[in-house]
C-alpha cells in the first residue's frame, strides 16, 4: 500500500506524534492531496476540532482510497462538515488574515451548532446539598452520573463528528470539566440512588496513571455501598493502543483497573469503535487482551455515519469481530442534533433498516447491542421499526433510559417519516403531543425557575 508503513509490532514503544493545524501540511500524504484541499481542512478545522496522530495515519487510513477512505473521514476535516453559509464566513475570514476575526467568527459559527445537546447545561448540571453547581459532572438519569476529570479534556485523536467537540475548541464557556475528585464523593454520598460512574471528557485515558489514581483513589477509599461500576469512555483502544501496551506507565495504568476490580466494583471500558478497520491490527487485538484480563469488561458502541459506517454489512462484521476478542457490542447511536450533523446525520428509517439487515446476520452473542438509539433530551429512545395502523406506516419507539424511569420500555409512535433523522423531527401518529412532552416541560421549566428566579 503506497504511503501506508508496515504494521507496527506490539512490543514497540512508539512516541506518539500529533498533527493539527499547526502542522498537518507536513504530512506526505496530505502534500499529495493539492493546496486546494488542504485549504478547505484549514477551513473547517479552524471551526470545529482537528487532531490525529501517527498510528491514525500510518496504520488505520488507506491512502490510496482517499478521500472517500472512512478513517480519513473520520479523523480530517472535510468541506461538507460546514453547511455553506458557515464555510464562506471562515473562507473569508481565513483570506483576510486576522487572527482575531478568524477566531471570532469561529465562535460565533460554534455558537449556531447547538454546543450543548438533549439539555446537557440546562437539565444535567447537579448540585451538591449546599447549593455548588457541580459543572464537572452531569446526572441524566438515576442511576448513572458521568464525571468530566479536568485532566481529560483532550484525546490521542478526534472524531470528526464528536458531539463532545466544544471540550476542545478553546471556549471555556462552553466545556464540563472537573479538577477534584472530593465532590464527585460528596455527591455520590448524597445521591444513594447512583451506582454507576462514568469517566469521560475528552478520554480519560489520555491521562497518565499518575493523574488518573488521584481521581479513583477517593472513589475506592470512600468505600460507597452504593457504587457497583466505573465506567470509562475511551477511544484510546483504537486510536492510539499502545496506551495498554508498552508506555511507561502501562502497568501502573492495568494494576489500577485490578484494584477496582479487586475492590469488588465492576470496571467497564466503553470502547468507541467506528469502523471494522479499527479492530484489525495486532495492536488493537493484543491492548484488548491486557485490558479484559485486569478483569475488566469492554463494550463497544458508534453512533451510524454518512460516509463512514452506513452499512450493513460492515457493522455485522465489527460486531462478529468484536464478539470473538471478547467485546461485548452495546449500542448503535443516532448522531446527535450537533456539530455536522447535516454531513453525517441518516434518516432514522434507513439507520434502523441498516440495523435491523446486520442484527439478522449475527447470533445471539452479538445481539447485545442495542439501536440505533437517540441520546435525546427526554432519554434514550430507541427506534424499533415500521409497522401499519389504519392502513398507514407508522414508527415504532421506545425509551431506553428516560429523565423518568417510568418512562422506559413504554411503546410510542411517530408518524412515518423518511427525511427525520432527530427526535425533534417527529410527529406523534396520534394525538397533538407525545406522551412524555407535558412532564418533560414542566421539568424544564422547574429548572429554568430555579436557574433565574424572578426578582
Amino acid at each position: 500500500m503506497q504511503n501506508q508503513k508496515a504494521e507496527w509490532a506490539t512490543n514497540e514503544s512508539p512516541r506518539i506524534m500529533s498533527y493539527t493545524l499547526a502542522n498537518f501540511r507536513q504530512l506526505p500524504q496530505i502534500q499529495k492531496l493539492g493546496e486546494e484541499k488542504q485549504f478547505e481542512m484549514e477551513v473547517v478545522g479552524n471551526v470545529l476540532p482537528f487532531k490525529t496522530n501517527n498510528y491514525v495515519v500510518e496504520q488505520l487510513i488507506d491512502w490510496n482510497n482517499v478521500p472517500n477512505d472512512p478513517m480519513f473521514v473520520l479523523t480530517f476535516p472535510q468541506r461538507g462538515m460546514l453547511i455553506p453559509e458557515h464555510y464562506a464566513k471562515m473562507e473569508a475570514s481565513l483570506k483576510k488574515g486576522d487572527k482575531k476575526e478568524i477566531q471570532n467568527t469561529a465562535n460565533e459559527i460554534r455558537l449556531q451548532l447547538n454546543p450543548h445537546p438533549a439539555g446537557q447545561m440546562e437539565l444535567n448540571v447537579p448540585t451538591l446539598k449546599d447549593g455548588t453547581k457541580l459543572y464537572g459532572m452531569q446526572h441524566k438519569y438515576k442511576e448513572t452520573c458521568l464525571f468530566f476529570p479536568s485532566q481529560s479534556q483532550t484525546c490521542h485523536a478526534y472524531c470528526s463528528f464528536c458531539f463532545r467537540w466544544p471540550q476542545f475548541v478553546g471556549m471555556d464557556e462552553l466545556k464540563f470539566a472537573m479538577k477534584e475528585g472530593e465532590q464527585l464523593v460528596q455527591y455520590l454520598r448524597e445521591h444513594p440512588e447512583i451506582s454507576d460512574v462514568l469517566f469521560t471528557g475528552g478520554d480519560p485515558m489520555i491521562m497518565k496513571a499518575k493523574i488518573f489514581s488521584t481521581y479513583i483513589n477517593p472513589l475506592l477509599e470512600a468505600n460507597l455501598p452504593n457504587l457497583r461500576t466505573i465506567r470509562i469512555g475511551t477511544k484510546a483502544l483504537s486510536y492510539w493502543p499502545y496506551k495498554f501496551l508498552t508506555e511507561d506507565d502501562t502497568e501502573e495504568m492495568l494494576d489500577i483497573f485490578k484494584r477496582i476490580v479487586d475492590k469488588g466494583i465492576h470496571l467497564a471500558l466503553m470502547g468507541h469503535f467506528n469502523h471494522l478497520v479499527e479492530l484489525k491490527t495486532d495492536a488493537v487485538k493484543e491492548a484488548i487482551k491486557k485490558v479484559r484480563a485486569t478483569g475488566a469488561q469492554i463494550r463497544t458502541q458508534s453512533p451510524i455515519l454518512r460516509h463512514i459506517n452506513d452499512d450493513s454489512e460492515m457493522w455485522a462484521e465489527m460486531w462478529k469481530t468484536q464478539v470473538q476478542l471478547g467485546c461485548i457490542p452495546y449500542y448503535m447511536f443516532v448522531v446527535r442534533d450537533t456539530g455536522a450533523q447535516h454531513y453525517f446525520g441518516i434518516p432514522l428509517i434507513e439507520a434502523q433498516r441498516i440495523f435491523r439487515d446486520a442484527y439478522k446476520k449475527v447470533t445471539g452473542l452479538a445481539r447485545t447491542v442495542r439501536g440505533p438509539s437517540m441520546s435525546a433530551t427526554p432519554g434514550k429512545v430507541q427506534i424499533l421499526g415500521i409497522a401499519e395502523y389504519g392502513g398507514e406506516k407508522i414508527m415504532v419507539l421506545r425509551f431506553l433510559q428516560g429523565r423518568n424511569p417510568d418512562w422506559v420500555q413504554i411503546p410510542f409512535l411517530a408518524k412515518y417519516d423518511e427525511k427525520a433523522i432527530w427526535l425533534d423531527d417527529l410527529k406523534p401518529a396520534t394525538g397533538d403531543k407525545f406522551f412524555f412532552e407535558d412532564e418533560l416541560n414542566e421539568k424544564m421549566k422547574v429548572i429554568k425557575n430555579q436557574d433565574y428566579p424572578e426578582s
